[in-house]
């Protein structure tokens, strides 16, 4: 095992051993330097993206704007592929990259902050007046919402405190980014705008369940037809207060079809590919594993157990998304956890995964591994996983019964990956 640090100490039966080389394998298929090295290359001053071929010649500036976690490492690549035909770069992420001709800052995530603020507005200040003959290579990753952001009017505490009551509320990724999207000038078309006319290539490394544009990174290219009213609805489904949000913070998003016709968008990486490569791992294995959705969302306390009613006897589920959890204890732990720990007890023969792509689920491991014996664990240090629960404490649990999911922070954000087997 190449990722999963902790895996002599999970890895404590075949069952599990089988269920952590189909987690690598699917966490091995998205790592960039594998994607970078099928998908992106120049040749005699053409640069091939995927099926997209870019005539260099055509253009008199070439820029490279990289936010999101992963997005380092990929603009590093892009950036080594295309040299001197590069004109200049910015790229922001939470990992720190050396880079020769693109200007990086290391920034916050899952909260924006002002390194975040005055990463994005030195980004606008320096490429206004794109012309027709500029082409701007948009490397878009997940968590791009928090790390390229310039609040339309909306202090940066206020907003933060804002963002904060969005995770922790139980609101879907799709609802918390339309919010987002209307409290910032970047988001929802923003920057397309503020770029236009020049031709925009998107490299889209989807962390969005279905793959949805305008909710990858909110959607900084990509024309919106949600309104404030959308927005100010939202806020009121999950209770908070319009004087955290007064509407004149609000703005609507640009709709008008010029601002969008010279985009090209390109998912090179989703969900998708971590879910095809781990069913291939377990076919191999000489196992029967199905793919049921890559876009699971909803109450993670209760998405464990009705994946279990969906896996049938001697079989493997894989499934991708993000579910969402609403934050009422001061515990320890992040969703892909409360997930597994919630489908506790496990008395039958039962193993259930959940890992957050990025390695990080909120906090210390990236996921978690449950079966029998960790119900059998727990009764004899008589701890009681719904206590935990409660508490929002699902760290605190998997580290009692040592069966966290340790890996480093990871360079591909591609949402969450959730297996049962049944075998």
């Amino acid at each position: 095992m190449n990722l999963i640090k902790n895996y002599s100490t999970i890895a404590t039966s075949e069952r599990r051993k089988t269920a952590l080389r189909i987690l690598e394998a699917g966490l091995e298929a998205i790592q960039p330097e594998k994607v970078l090295h099928e998908k992106i290359h120049l040749e005699d001053g053409v640069l091939r993206v995927a099926n997209k071929r870019i005539k260099l010649s055509k253009f008199e500036r070439v820029f490279l704007i990289g936010f999101g976690k992963g997005s380092a490492e990929v603009s590093s690549s892009i950036e080594s592929q295309l040299g001197v035909s590069l004109t200049k770069g910015w790229v922001i992420d939470t990992v720190s990259k050396k880079f020769k001709r693109t200007f990086f800052t290391l920034g916050t995530h899952p909260l924006p902050s002002e390194e975040n603020v005055a990463f994005t507005e030195k980004v606008l200040e320096e490429t206004v007046g794109m012309t027709k003959k500029d082409l701007v290579l948009v490397v878009v990753c997940g968590g791009g919402s928090a790390l390229f952001e310039a609040p339309h009017s909306l202090p940066m505490g206020k907003l933060r405190e804002v963002s904060a009551k969005l995770i922790n509320s139980g609101a879907t990724i799709s609802e918390i980014n339309v919010v987002r999207r209307h409290l910032s000038k970047v988001k929802g078309g923003g920057l397309a705008k503020h770029l236009f006319p020049a031709r925009i290539v998107n490299l889209i490394f989807s962390d969005v369940p279905g793959n949805d544009l305008s909710v990858i990174a909110s959607g900084p290219t990509v024309r919106d037809s949600s309104t404030i009213k959308k927005a100010l609805s939202i806020l009121d489904k999950y209770e908070i207060s319009r004087s955290d949000i007064p509407e004149a913070s609000l703005t609507e998003l640009p709709k008008e079809a010029e601002y969008f016709e010279n985009v090209d968008t390109i998912i090179l990486l989703s969900n998708m590919t971590a879910l095809e490569a781990m069913n291939k791992e377990a076919r191999s294995l000489g196992l029967k594993s199905f793919i049921f959705s890559d876009r699971i969302q909803g109450d993670a306390r209760k998405m464990g157990k009705k994946l279990m009613v969906q896996t049938p006897p001697g079989k493997i589920l894989l499934a991708g998304g993000e579910t969402t959890i609403k934050v009422v204890g001061s515990g320890k732990g992040g969703r892909n956890q409360a997930l597994v720990l919630a489908s506790l007890p496990i008395e039958d023969d039962t193993l259930i995964v959940s890992f957050d792509s990025d390695g990080i689920d909120y906090y210390h491991f990236g996921g978690a591994i449950a079966d029998k014996h960790t119900w059998e664990k727990a009764k004899k240090q008589n701890i009681d996983p719904q206590e935990f629960l409660k508490n929002d404490d699902s760290s605190s649990f998997f580290e009692q019964v040592d069966d966290g999911i340790l890996t480093d922070k990871l360079g591909s954000n591609v949402t969450d990956l959730i297996m049962i087997l049944k075998i």
